[in-house]
């Protein structure tokens, strides 16, 4: 009895491991993978209707940077047309023939009192006619040599300047008041052979200065009072570059 109880026990097991494949070799061993693929109990719901975190986060950067790009296209907007405003509120007054001392005071009031303004000074020289010369030599030995030159072409009428500057060691064949007559005393020593000598201009002393005062419109005015109330006399004139501007 208890043989035939244990033989029906072992024969329904075998019937259910066959029934599960449990005895059985599939063809292919992935083949058991595929009811397993799916296990509901594990699915996990991340979002419902929203993007993902992620994908947020990567919208919301490139907003940021498109937004930044903006911000910095106008800045930039901004800053050309504050450098253009600038250039257009900028004025140049010019003062002419301001004594040296008087120069000197305009000086000190543009830097005490307007730091927005910049002043350009040009001297302004005496001229003392012109003179016809050799240039300068670098060395006495030189200059002995060109005079004992000139004293062979015939030409004893000249001055070695010996005082130090830019004409030292220079030789000076004559002064003129005009320019004519220097081009025609040069035309008399080309003639007896001297080819190096030239013409040139004999400056004097500075007699007085050109003031050109560049700054903000907007203080121009106050600027001008200032200088009429310590040079009465003076009187200030568009710069000549401005000028020409508006002519065009």
């Amino acid at each position: 009895m208890r043989l035939a109880v244990f033989v029906l026990v072992l024969a329904n097991l075998l019937l259910l491991g066959w029934s599960r494949g449990y005895l059985t070799v599939a063809d292919n061993p992935d083949s058991r993978r595929v009811g397993q693929q799916l296990r509901a109990e594990e699915v996990k719901v991340v979002s419902r209707g929203d993007p993902p975190r992620a994908a947020s986060m990567n919208h919301e950067t490139a907003s940021a940077v498109e937004k930044k790009n903006e911000k910095d296209e106008k800045s930039e907007k901004g800053e050309s047309a504050s450098v253009t405003e600038k250039k257009i509120a900028d004025r140049c007054q010019s003062w002419r023939e301001v004594a040296v001392v008087d120069a000197d005071g305009v000086e000190r009031l543009v830097t005490e009192k307007f730091p927005a303004f910049k002043v350009v000074r040009t001297a302004i020289a005496e001229s003392n006619g012109y003179w016809v010369f050799i240039p300068p030599s670098a060395t006495r030995e030189d200059v002995s040599q060109k005079t004992a030159e000139l004293q062979q072409q015939g030409v004893h009428d000249y001055f070695v300047v010996q005082a130090s500057g830019p004409n030292r060691f220079a030789i000076s064949l004559g002064t003129y008041r005009t320019e004519e007559a220097a081009n025609a005393g040069l035309a008399v020593l080309r003639a007896k052979g001297v080819k190096t000598a030239k013409i040139g201009e004999r400056i004097g002393k500075v007699s007085s200065n050109t003031l050109e005062i560049h700054g903000p419109e907007n203080e121009a005015d106050a600027l001008r009072q200032a200088v009429a109330a310590l040079l009465p006399k003076a009187v200030s004139s568009v710069c000549q570059e401005k000028a020409a501007e508006v002519a065009r």
